[in-house]
């Protein structure tokens, strides 16, 4: 049967069980000082196993609630390893007290050089941690949470420069896209961020081509409702207009030839489809000339999308 240590003797077995472990290891550290390389190494080593528990409870300090430590987990042991190498028993015995100061330092640098998505400048990142620091000790005495003001007069700083420190510390572990934001974790954050909208684009467009119908003659505008809101043939379209069908496909590719004209930005001619315009040569007579269409290289996809005949 395991023993049970009074309440009272709790205390001061615990005391002497780290006391014994401490002088323990100091002694098999300063055996080993005169040994070969192999044996000091078997030392560091077993130093490094029997103090895993030290460098979990450091890195719990700077784990965020709801984050996985598992990479800080890792800092800290590289930290142990590193005292386990520096530690001198000459210079003191308690290997925990040497150890703790060297594990909390590698995990801040790690912080400060690959903790950051977003990196602030460093003079943002140390008013954090002067930040972090001084906030419990002010609680303490105030007998409740700071005021910003009353936090920034205690650290020397203007609230600005509190607040901008205070907000950084939303670049250092952001969360996942993945993580759940409902109770039954059917949803994440990546489902609730919307996405760029395509019909803001079907809107413009639709401005803009309503704005150069506008610009066409009534006749036009009539052809291009009976070709592609009604559906009409082009035949149709030359029996109700009292024209041929050569005529209809020859208006329809002057008409959207305006039309590219006017999305495009590009300098048109102001007559409608179909007008004429004189011209006078040198033998004087004037001469019926049809008003020329600008000719296009669409850039990219075309705005209009129409249907051929």
């Amino acid at each position: 049967m395991t023993a049970t240590i009074p309440a009272d003797d709790a205390p001061a077995e615990l005391a002497e069980r780290r006391s014994a472990r401490r002088r323990s290891t100091a002694e098999v550290f300063r055996s080993s000082a005169g040994g070969s390389e192999l044996d000091r190494r078997r030392v560091r080593d077993a130093a490094v196993v029997e103090f895993l528990d030290v460098a979990d409870a450091v890195a719990r300090r700077y784990i965020p609630r709801g984050h996985d430590g598992d990479d800080i987990r890792q800092v800290a042991y590289v930290g142990l390893v590193k005292a386990a190498s520096r530690f001198d028993p000459d210079k003191g015995d308690d290997f925990v007290s040497f150890a703790v100061p060297t594990i909390s330092g590698e995990i801040k640098r790690h912080l400060r050089d690959n903790g950051w998505f977003i990196r602030p400048p460093r003079h943002v990142q140390e008013l954090r941690g002067r930040i972090t620091a001084a906030s419990p000790r002010l609680a303490q005495q105030l007998g409740r949470t700071p005021a910003r003001r009353e936090l920034a007069d205690h650290l020397g700083v203007d609230v600005a420069a509190l607040d901008e420190a205070a907000r950084s510390g939303e670049g250092l572990m952001p969360a996942s896209l993945d993580v759940a934001v409902s109770d039954d974790d059917a949803l994440t954050l990546a489902d609730t961020v919307g996405g760029a909208d395509a019909g803001y684009a079907h809107v413009e467009l639709s401005t803009d081509l309503r704005r150069a119908l506008r610009d066409l003659a009534p006749r036009e505008r009539r052809i291009v409702h009976l070709r592609f809101v009604e559906d009409r043939t082009q035949q149709q379209i030359a029996d109700e207009l009292h024209v041929t069908q050569m005529q209809v496909s020859r208006l329809i590719v002057k008409i959207l030839a305006r039309l590219r004209a006017s999305l495009s930005g590009s300098p048109s001619t102001d007559a409608p489809v179909g007008a004429v315009r004189t011209r006078t040569p040198l033998g004087g007579t004037s001469v019926p000339v049809a008003a020329p269409v600008p000719r296009l290289r669409p850039r990219g996809r075309d705005p209009l999308e129409l249907k051929s005949a």
